[in-house]
C-alpha cells in the first residue's frame, strides 16, 4: 500500500505578531488624499430666464429695396460693420450641431416670454420679410400685410417649430379669428436653398394641411435672416418663435418653444389688450 499523505497544514499566524505597537494612534495620516468616488454627480440644470430686452430692429421696416448709396453708408458704418464682425466671430466660434445640442435642454428654450406687453415706446421693430403667400404664390411683404393690424407672427422652420406655434397659437386664433382687426402669420422661413427647392416641390402637401382660411397670410420664405437674428431673439433653428406685432409694426410680446400655461395666457391677455386700444383709437378718431 502507498503511504497516504497528509495535507499540508497553513502555517498558523499569531495575533500578537500582528497587533498595533501601544504607541501609534488609530487615526489616518493628515497628508494621504482620499480617493475620488466613482460616482459623478450630474451637473445643475440652470432655470430659464425671463426675456431681458425687447426684441426687434431699430429702423422702420420698408417694403423699398436699398439703393447704391444707401448700401455705400452701411459699408462706411462702422457700428454696423462692428456688429457684423461681432457676428460672423460667434458664428466661426459656433459648432455645427449646437442647436440640435441646445434642444436637449429645456427643449431648446432659451428664455421665457414676458408677463405684460412691452411698452410701445421701448418696443422694436418686427423687420421686413419677403415671402409667396400659399395660396397665389404672390410675393408679399410683412410690412405691408402687417400694418394697421395686430399680428401674431410664427416663426416656422422644422416640423417641431410647428408644434411649439400651436401651443401659443391654438387658443388666441380660436377667440379673436373672427376679429376685424386680427391676423395670424405663418412665416416658413427656409435660408438654405436645398430645403427651399423641396418645400417648393411639396408646396401641394403643404397647402392641404393648412386651412384655406389662413393661406393668404401664410408666407413661404428664402430670406436671408442672418443679420437680424440675435436682434429676434431666434438663436435656434430648431425651435418656432412667435411674436405679437401692434398696428405699427412692433413687437409687443415674444416667445419661443413649448409653450407654458402662463406663457399662453399671457398671449391672451397681450391680444386682448391691444385690440381694445385699436377699438378705442379708431372710435376717437371717427366724427
Amino acid at each position: 500500500m502507498l503511504p497516504t499523505l497528509r495535507r499540508s497544514r497553513p502555517p498558523r499566524v499569531f495575533a500578537r505578531y500582528y497587533a498595533k505597537p501601544s504607541g501609534l494612534s488609530a487615526k489616518p495620516a493628515e497628508n494621504v488624499v482620499p480617493e475620488p468616488s466613482l460616482k459623478q454627480e450630474k451637473p445643475a440644470i440652470p432655470e430659464i430666464p425671463p426675456l431681458q430686452r425687447p426684441l426687434g430692429v431699430s429702423d422702420v421696416p420698408t417694403t423699398a429695396v436699398k439703393t447704391w448709396s444707401q448700401r455705400g453708408d452701411d459699408f462706411f458704418n462702422q457700428e454696423k460693420q462692428l456688429d457684423k464682425r461681432k457676428h460672423l466671430v460667434k458664428e466661426a466660434s459656433t459648432g455645427y450641431f449646437y442647436d440640435l445640442h441646445m434642444t436637449r435642454v429645456h427643449g431648446g428654450k432659451t428664455w421665457l416670454a414676458p408677463s405684460v406687453l412691452i411698452r410701445q415706446d421701448k418696443a422694436l421693430y418686427f423687420p421686413d420679410i419677403t415671402g409667396s403667400r400659399l395660396n397665389d404664390g404672390i410675393k408679399t411683404h410683412t410690412t405691408t400685410l402687417c400694418s394697421g393690424r395686430i399680428s401674431v407672427i410664427s416663426m416656422l422652420s422644422t416640423k417641431i417649430s410647428e408644434y411649439h406655434a400651436s401651443s401659443y397659437t391654438d387658443r388666441v386664433n380660436e377667440m379673436y379669428q373672427d376679429h376685424p382687426s386680427y391676423q395670424y402669420v405663418q412665416i416658413n422661413l427656409q435660408e438654405n436653398l436645398l430645403k427651399s427647392l423641396l418645400v417648393n416641390l411639396f408646396l401641394s402637401s403643404l397647402r392641404s394641411s393648412v386651412p384655406s382660411r389662413l393661406q393668404p397670410t401664410y408666407l413661404v420664405s428664402r430670406q436671408n435672416m442672418e443679420y437680424v437674428r440675435e436682434q429676434l431673439g431666434m438663436v435656434n433653428t430648431r425651435i418656432g418663435y412667435v411674436y405679437l406685432v401692434d398696428e405699427m409694426l412692433k413687437v409687443r410680446w415674444a416667445a419661443c418653444a413649448d409653450a407654458k400655461p402662463e406663457e399662453q395666457e399671457a398671449l391672451l391677455r397681450g391680444v386682448g389688450v391691444l385690440l381694445n386700444r385699436t377699438k378705442k383709437e379708431k372710435k376717437n378718431a371717427s366724427p
